[in-house]
């Protein structure tokens, strides 16, 4: 299956992105030349080879903190607006819907 500048720009207006004719045809490009690399190591025969396993359930394993904590450089107040349970407290961006009703 091809990238067809349509589909580029169907998924640019998806996203609300603005894409220029010569952006999208960069894009094109880009994106069949990914597509023709997957194809390619779809044809890769791996018969008789192991399962490559990651992180999986069990996490990675994590060393215990050592050392004295780093100090900041500047009193939190300078930067941080309100701190709770340790964690900066930011303001919610205007773009998001019904911020009151997260809090």
């Amino acid at each position: 299956m091809a990238v067809t500048v349509a589909g580029v720009r169907h998924v640019a207006a998806l996203a609300r992105l603005a894409v220029s004719d010569d952006q999208a045809l960069v894009l094109v490009s880009e994106l069949n030349s990914i597509l023709r690399h997957m194809d390619a190591l779809a044809q890769v025969d791996t018969d008789g080879l192991h399962e490559v396993t990651g992180v999986g359930a069990a996490g990675v394993p994590l060393r215990p903190d050592r050392g004295p904590p780093v100090p900041l450089t500047r009193l939190r107040d300078d930067f941080a607006p309100a701190v709770r349970d340790g964690f900066f407290l930011v303001p919610r961006l205007p773009t998001h819907e019904d911020a009151d009703a997260a809090r």
